[in-house]
């Protein structure tokens, strides 16, 4: 995994406790940190919304531990 894709996933991440935070307890923590609808908290949503279009390629990524090598023939 690339240092891009690890940022885009931390970020990801962070914006899922976000969501979570919303839905259960009506709590937004990125307005609570830097206002509500301000240009740092719409930059926030704008990065945390880039990483999860990086992190789509992750879906599609076969996972190493499930890729089979090629046999070799042994004579």
């Amino acid at each position: 995994m690339s240092t891009i894709q690890r940022i885009a996933l931390i970020l990801t991440i962070i914006g899922a406790i976000n969501w979570g935070l919303i839905g259960f307890f009506g709590f937004n923590l990125v307005s609570a940190i830097f206002g509500d609808n301000t240009a740092l908290s719409r930059i926030i949503y704008g990065l945390v919304g880039i990483a999860g279009l990086i992190n789509l390629g992750l879906l599609f990524k076969p996972n190493e531990s499930y890729v089979r090598e090629p046999e070799t023939s042994r004579r």
